[in-house]
């Protein structure tokens, strides 16, 4: 069974329907229960909206100790949100993190939001974009350099270098992706992305949480 963690933030139908997807004859379930997150194969932690509601929400709903508790110890994905959600602190509202990941969250600084002939870059970034793995990783099997759909305004900057998984650019490099022992986590939305996308969820499906 797959959870996707439901804390009322984001389109998480969209995700469980790409997960279905690829998923075979896995159970996929969309849930704000803390019992069946723990009892899940694989867990999914997406989101979308502002960090300060985002943590909130999760609170308000209990969900905290098991997003913590999977994170330890099952297979798992997080994605936008879900991926800035996992670290320390973040400069949106200034709010704290999970703290299962040791770093900060960012916002696109606006003095640097310019491309090489000087037209000004739009935060948030949207749209399309080249995301560049950096380590071997099951989640990156047949994937390579792709084009992934991301939608944020603010970006993570991990103190360990040696979990960040790939890079993008906008206009500077920053890590689209991280990696940490049952930990994969990604900045764009897999699933907004077509072919790439389902073939890093159906990687995900696949994987049995070792790196």
């Amino acid at each position: 069974m797959i959870a996707v963690v439901d804390y009322g933030m984001g389109n998480l139908r969209s995700v469980a329907k790409a997960i279905e997807h690829v998923s075979g004859n896995s159970e996929v379930v969309v849930t704000a229960d803390p019992e069946t997150i723990l009892s899940a194969n694989r867990v999914v932690f997406p989101g979308q909206g502002a960090m300060p509601d985002c943590m909130r929400e999760l609170d308000s709903r209990g969900l905290r100790n098991a997003v913590i508790q999977a994170a330890k110890e099952k297979p798992f994905l997080g994605i936008c949100i879900g991926l800035q959600m996992l670290f320390d602190f973040s400069e949106e509202g200034n709010v704290s993190g999970l703290g299962i990941l040791k770093g900060r969250v960012k916002r696109f600084p606006p003095e640097k939001m310019h491309d090489a002939s000087g037209e000004r870059l739009k935060v948030p970034h949207i749209g399309w974009n080249e995301v560049e793995p950096c380590i071997v990783h099951p989640l990156w099997e047949g994937i390579g350099k792709s084009r992934f759909y991301f939608v944020h305004s603010y970006y993570v900057e991990p103190e360990e270098e040696e979990i960040v998984a790939a890079y993008s650019f906008y206009p500077f490099r920053f890590a689209s992706a991280v990696a940490k022992g049952n930990i994969f986590a990604v900045q764009f939305h897999p699933e907004k992305s077509q072919n790439a996308g389902l073939a890093l969820l159906r990687n995900f499906v696949c994987w049995n949480g070792e790196f």
